[in-house]
């Protein structure tokens, strides 16, 4: 069975795809980097606030819609609090209405509640505030 598959084949298909796939996974890396800054700046100036909730509900819900393994240490990572704080703050997301439940998966959907805090920040003020962390 083993000598129908085009082993050489495969290797040289995934080598050329290589490139182009280490490219979308660097994009979503800063993508997800950028998310737990913005959220880690919110969280420090703000508190557990509705913008923040709004913000770690999107980088939870990207991260497990991409498939990252290890989600809550991941996320307490790149915010720079422990895991056992994302965790409850992401039940609390859950809680507040920012991001809805899927059964015995990760992730969830973002809320209208979750998009109208997400329209509320200022991007510009949080620039700044995000390149001094960087």
């Amino acid at each position: 069975m083993l000598r129908r598959l085009d082993l050489a084949g495969a290797i040289k298909q995934a080598q050329q795809q290589a490139p182009e796939a280490m490219a979308g996974a660097e994009e979503l890396v800063g993508t997800f980097r950028g998310l737990g800054l913005v959220a880690r700046v919110l969280l420090e100036r703000e508190g557990v606030s509705a913008a923040y909730l709004a913000v770690l509900a999107t980088a939870y819900k990207a991260m497990a819609d991409s498939g990252v393994q290890g989600l809550v240490s991941t996320l307490a990572q790149l915010i720079g609090r422990r895991p056992e704080t994302v965790k409850s703050h992401l039940k609390q997301a859950r809680r507040d209405g920012y991001l809805t439940t899927v059964a015995g998966k990760a992730g969830g959907e973002l809320t209208d509640r979750a998009a109208q805090a997400l329209e509320s920040i200022d991007l510009e003020a949080l620039k700044e505030e995000v390149r001094n962390l960087d």
